[in-house]
């Protein structure tokens, strides 16, 4: 189906994501899109929509560990996923509607106030 070298790339990428998403409880897609985009060559729709098949069934995985363990705040595990449910469509339509400029300025956007947010207490 696909070369070698393609086929290793691709599993390495899916390798450092999972391993991303199930350390932090998310944040796999942000590492997914730059991946996809910079070390396997997909526009930049196509890295975004790609990632979210990507992204689900780690953050399935993750989940199940994460309530296994007690980690998990059950109380919040309903009403969140409805709401995660239709932001996911929500944004899946802007995605096809969305310039392909003002994309990457909103991807960038949101991945530096993540960092900010990340450093002050």
């Amino acid at each position: 189906m696909f070369g070698k070298g393609k086929f290793f790339k691709r599993a390495l990428a899916g390798v450092f994501t999972g391993a991303i998403n199930g350390l932090f409880g998310g944040g796999g897609g942000m590492v997914a899109v730059p991946l996809l985009r910079k070390m396997l060559g997909y526009d930049d729709k196509q890295a975004h929509a790609t990632a979210i098949f990507i992204i689900a069934p780690v953050c399935a995985a993750s989940a199940v560990t994460y309530i296994i363990n007690g980690y998990a705040a059950t109380d919040v595990i309903i009403p969140a996923s409805i709401g995660s449910v239709a932001g996911g469509l929500a944004g899946a339509l802007a995605l096809t509607k969305c310039p392909k400029g003002i994309l990457n300025y909103i991807f960038i956007a949101l991945m530096f106030v993540a960092g900010v947010r990340m450093i002050l207490p």
